[in-house]
């Protein structure tokens, strides 16, 4: 599985940042490690502004104070060191996904598998290259699922809580951008928003500077999500260790899918899949998102791509 970065919520200032564009606004900040923003149609919504600003500000502390792992007071943080904690909306809700995706993708989700992700140095230690028996009794920890990491969907899921506020408003046009994506409807020119995939390259660590593809909304709420092996990793004794662990055989995975890219009904799924699919490697990745009619899928393997009949690229 892959740790993405889920950071403190550092400052969140979307009632002073946001800004109008016509019928739409966009509220800005600083949230789970970097800039989020969110754009929404306020047309015929009678809420103010400044109270949607505080909303999405409220939802991003205390999805923070609930999941974020280095935000020692969080109640991941607390369970993490054994203390008993009483789970909120947020935690309840990330835990029963979490444990859908297991299933469906058998195993290669696993928010249990944080023993694994810090032995080798992606998680909250900075361990790396562990022996097998290292390695043996960090598989028999994940089994007891006392110590959890939701990076691989937090993110996603975020994106969807707060969509969830938005529609409650009537609101359906909609871009939730907090490092993975929700949108619906259409961009502020009318048209469908449109979604850049990354190139896989190694050094390519800034999102949207160098664009591998194009995704096309169609309007349909969706969540779209790319999961990637070309920022995250070490090199020892010339050997590239990447971030995507299998939590089935404790080690980094070995195949040549270097991107992801997964649209899904929601974005906590779509997160959740698209971390699968990094472990399970391109043949599996296609299978699982062609057994789906809902999924949608855009793999950039170290030979070539390849695409589901139904992603909407656009061409550069």
């Amino acid at each position: 599985m892959i740790r993405k970065p889920f950071l403190p919520l550092l400052v969140c200032l979307c009632l002073l940042a946001a800004c109008r564009q016509g019928g739409y606004a966009v509220f800005t900040g600083y949230a789970q490690g970097g800039v989020y923003t969110v754009k929404a149609d306020l047309t015929g919504v009678r809420t103010p502004q400044e109270e949607i600003g505080a909303a999405i500000d409220s939802l991003l502390t205390g999805i923070d104070f609930s999941l974020s792992g280095y935000n020692k007071n969080s109640l991941l943080a607390r369970f993490n060191a054994g203390e008993a904690v009483e789970p909120d909306r947020f935690f309840t809700e990330i835990r029963a996904l979490s444990e859908r995706y297991k299933e469906q993708t058998g195993g290669a989700f696993d928010v249990a598998a944080g023993p694994l992700f810090d032995i080798w140095g992606f998680g909250f230690t900075a361990d790396s290259l562990p022996d097998p028996e290292r390695v043996a009794a960090a598989l028999a920890a994940c089994k007891e699922e006392k110590v959890l990491n939701f990076n691989a969907i937090a993110q996603g899921y975020t994106c969807d809580v707060i969509a969830e506020y938005l529609h409650g408003l009537g609101i359906h046009n909609m871009l939730v951008d907090i490092g993975e994506i929700f949108c619906e409807g259409v961009n502020p020119a009318g048209r469908g928003w449109t979604i850049g995939v990354d190139n896989p390259v190694d050094g390519n660590d800034t999102p949207g500077s160098d664009i591998r593809g194009i995704w096309v909304s169609d309007g349909r709420p969706c969540g779209i999500v790319t999961s990637g092996n070309y920022r995250k990793f070490y090199i020892r004794d010339g050997r590239k260790y990447a971030h995507t662990i299998d939590p089935r055989t404790g080690y980094p995975v070995t195949h040549d899918l270097l991107s992801a890219t997964v649209v899904a009904p929601t974005a906590a799924e779509a997160d959740a899949l698209a971390t699968a699919c990094m472990v399970i490697g391109p043949e599996g990745a296609q299978r699982l998102i062609d057994s789906r009619p809902d999924l949608e899928g855009y793999l950039i393997t170290g030979t070539g791509t390849w695409m589901s009949d139904g992603f909407r690229a656009q061409a550069r």
